[in-house]
């Protein structure tokens, strides 16, 4: 829930004295909970479901303690690069009390993307082409995978994800924290 708090504060460009004003709670009150140092009680919860233009139950849900087991794919969120020519979709995006996630990603041919560090060291990734040609260099070894081909590791270091074309690579990325 303090996640998810700060989240919504922050998403609208909102200082915590700026929340205390259109809340009437102190800052400090704000700020401990954010931290998640206090829990909020119903009336403090009313107040920030008010600024934030949202039901006690639509804040809830968004803090649900297990995920939903069906992601649908018009809930799924896509997000493209064009100037990189790569495009993500979260198939089965993170949560807080699950280690994998599926993400599907789209390199357009010639697009090529390089990573200097993993977000996570450690990291376990399974790249699954399902349709061209990738190329994905991690450990300092670059591996050609074509449709069908499947290629794990951990990854402790710089990335790099290419398209050598002619069309475009469709691939499944299951990502597993360490």
């Amino acid at each position: 829930m303090a996640t998810r708090l700060a989240e919504l504060r922050v998403e609208r460009g909102w200082s915590l004295e700026e929340l205390a004003r259109r809340t009437g709670v102190s800052r400090s009150t704000l700020s401990r909970l954010e931290r998640a140092e206090i829990s909020p009680t119903a009336v403090l919860l009313g107040k920030l479901c008010a600024a934030y233009e949202r039901t006690m139950s639509r804040l809830l849900a968004e803090v649900e303690s297990e995920p939903p087991q069906l992601v649908q794919a018009g809930r799924q969120s896509v997000w493209s690069d064009e100037h990189s020519g790569f495009t993500r979709r979260s198939v089965s995006p993170p949560h807080p009390g699950l280690r994998g996630e599926v993400v599907e990603g789209v390199l357009r041919p010639g697009a090529d993307i390089s990573y200097d560090d993993p977000p996570v060291p450690g990291l376990e990734q399974h790249i699954w082409v399902l349709e061209g040609v990738l190329e994905v260099t991690a450990g300092g070894s670059v591996h050609e995978i074509r449709a069908g081909d499947c290629l794990r590791f951990r990854l402790w270091d710089r990335s790099r994800f290419r398209c050598p074309g002619p069309d475009p690579a469709r691939y499944a990325l299951v990502i597993v924290l360490p």
